[in-house]
């Protein structure tokens, strides 16, 4: 077989080799989603299993299913966050909905919940309300050192002075 791999051992030789360089600049300087796409997969998942952990899902099997769909919603918002930030980061705020609705979800989906399932809801809502805010402030931060550091930008999308 013959050898067609190329190698020279230098890269500046490769064709794609300023646009590799171009998105490693923008990964490097832009935000810091490691920061946040991780915990918010955990937390998603275990907001999924959380019934199972905590002992709820065989007495309340409507809040069990509840954690489990939004458990799933909040470890996929993680993926795309992690696969896909700068056309995810406008659900952030969908983050934070989803924690609250995680916070008061024992009483609406539930009659007489129990301290566990409170608590458990309790923690999980406010992680996500916090991992939510916080990626929407990065979201904003991103946005206005795009368009200028809070100056207005015009149709152009450069700063107007």
């Amino acid at each position: 077989m013959a050898d067609v791999s190329h190698r020279t051992g230098d890269i500046a030789s490769h064709p794609d080799v300023s646009e590799m360089r171009d998105r490693f600049t923008r990964m490097v300087n832009g935000k810091d989603v490691v920061l946040v796409d991780g915990p918010v997969l955990l937390a998603g998942l275990y907001c999924a299993v959380s019934p199972w952990v905590v002992h709820f899902s065989g007495a309340r099997p409507d809040l069990a299913m509840n954690n489990l769909v939004l458990g799933i919603a909040i470890a996929l918002l993680g993926l795309g966050l992690t696969m896909a930030p700068d056309r995810m980061y406008g659900l952030c705020h969908a983050l934070s909905a989803i924690g609250v609705w995680m916070i008061v979800s024992p009483w609406v989906a539930t009659r007489h919940p129990d301290a566990g399932m409170i608590w458990n809801n309790i923690v999980i809502g406010a992680i996500t309300v916090a991992l939510g805010l916080v990626a929407a402030g990065m979201a904003a931060q991103g946005r206005r050192a795009i368009t200028g550091g809070g100056r207005r930008a015009g149709r152009t999308g450069r700063p107007t002075v």
